[in-house]
C-alpha cells in the first residue's frame, strides 16, 4: 500500500471482494432495491426476543450469506472487522463472540461500511491477514431508543429527519481473484460545522462527505467523470442537495453521476421522511445493488463515500454540535 496526499490509500496488490451477504428488514425489502437483498425478514423482530437480538440476527445472517457463497466456514477466515450504532458496538461484540475469528471492532458511526472495508484491503494489501470479513448493521428500533425515543412512544418528526434502515451487510476480502476489486480508499477527517439538531443528519454530514470526495479527487488528480456513480452513505434528500453546491463551489460537478444509499432504498411513498441513514444503509445498497451492478458491467468504477455523524445523547444533552466523518472506497469491475 502506499500513500497519495494526504487522505488517500492504493493498494499495492490486487485486493478483491470475492463475496458479500446482505440482510434487511421488510421496509428495506419493500424497497426498490428488494430483489438485491439477499435475505429479508418479514417482521423487525426478526424471529428474537427483543430489537437488539434483532439486530444480531440481522449481522449473523448477512455473514452467513456471505461465506456460504464461497463455501467457506468460520474457520477459514483470519479477521473479522466490524462496528454497528449501538453502545460498546454490542452488536458485533456479541456475534463476534460466538465464532472466535480474531476480531478488531471499529466505529465510524455510519460511515462503519466503508471503515471496515477500507481496513480490511490495507491489512490483506500489507499481508496480515489472507480473508477477512467486514460486517455492519443497525436496526430502526434498536438506533431509535438509543439516539431519540423509542417507536412505541410515537414522537413526531421533522421532515430533515431521516429513517434508519434495518439491515446488515458483510464483505469478504482477500487477494483471491473476484468479479470486483477494491483499488483505493480516502481516509476522511472530523468535520463540524456546528450543527446540533440531531433530527438533521443531511446537512451535518454533507460536508463531511464533501471534504472526502475533494480530498480523493485532489490526492489522485482526477475529475469525478472517473467515475460512473459517486454514491454517498446517508445524506438524504437534504444533505445531497449541499454535498453537490459544495463540490461545484470548489470545482467540481457531481450532479449527473451522484446519488445517495439513503435515497436509493426506499421509495418516497414509504414514509422515511428524508430517507434512510444507519450502518446498515451503506452496506447493503453496497454490498446488494452496487456489487450487483458492477457484476453485470452496469457500472464499471464506483466510489462509495460513506457518511457518519459520530454523536452520541450525552453530548447532545450537554448542548455539544455533532462531529461528522466520510470514508471513501474505490470499486471497480475485473474484466475476464
Amino acid at each position: 500500500m502506499r500513500i497519495v496526499g494526504k487522505q488517500t490509500w492504493i493498494f499495492q496488490n490486487p485486493i478483491y471482494i470475492n463475496a458479500t451477504g446482505t440482510a434487511v428488514g421488510p421496509k428495506e425489502a419493500d424497497g426498490p432495491l428488494g430483489a438485491d437483498f439477499d435475505y429479508s425478514f418479514k417482521e423487525l423482530h426478526c424471529g428474537e426476543d427483543n430489537w437488539e437480538l434483532a439486530e444480531r440476527r440481522l449481522m449473523e445472517q448477512s455473514i452467513q450469506s456471505c461465506l456460504s457463497k464461497e463455501k467457506l466456514e468460520y474457520k477459514d477466515i483470519d479477521l473479522f472487522l466490524a462496528g454497528d450504532l449501538l453502545n460498546q458496538n454490542v452488536t458485533a461484540n456479541y456475534v463476534a463472540r460466538h465464532h472466535q475469528i480474531p476480531f478488531l471492532c471499529m466505529f465510524g458511526a455510519c460511515s462503519t461500511s466503508m471503515e471496515t472495508l477500507a481496513m480490511s484491503a490495507a491489512l490483506v494489501d500489507a499481508g496480515f491477514a489472507n480473508r477477512v470479513l467486514a460486517s455492519t448493521s443497525s436496526h430502526n428500533a434498536t438506533a431509535e431508543r438509543q439516539f431519540r425515543y423509542p417507536t412505541e412512544y410515537g414522537g413526531q418528526k421533522p421532515d430533515s429527519a431521516t429513517f434508519t434502515v434495518t439491515g446488515a451487510g458483510t464483505a469478504l476480502v482477500s487477494k483471491e481473484k473476484g468479479a470486483v476489486k477494491i483499488t483505493s480508499a480516502t481516509i476522511g477527517r472530523v468535520i463540524d460545522l456546528g450543527i446540533t439538531d440531531p433530527f438533521d443528519m443531511g446537512t451535518a454530514m454533507a460536508p463531511a462527505a464533501a471534504d472526502t470526495i475533494q480530498a480523493h479527487l485532489q490526492d489522485l488528480n482526477i475529475q469525478p467523470d472517473e467515475y460512473d456513480l459517486i454514491a454517498t452513505g446517508d445524506l438524504s434528500g437534504v444533505g445531497s442537495p449541499i454535498l453537490k453546491e459544495l463540490l461545484k463551489e470548489e470545482g467540481f460537478d457531481v450532479s449527473i453521476i451522484h446519488n445517495d444509499c439513503g435515497l436509493m432504498i426506499y421509495r418516497s411513498d414509504q414514509n422515511v421522511f428524508a430517507g434512510g441513514s444507519g450502518c446498515g444503509c451503506a452496506a447493503v445498497v453496497t454490498y446488494g445493488h452496487i456489487i450487483n451492478e458492477l457484476k453485470t458491467g452496469a457500472l464499471k468504477k464506483v466510489l462509495v463515500v460513506a457518511t457518519g455523524a459520530l454523536l452520541s445523547p450525552t453530548m447532545l444533552q450537554q448542548k455539544e454540535s455533532i462531529p461528522t466523518i466520510a470514508h471513501g472506497v474505490v470499486l471497480e469491475r475485473v474484466n475476464n
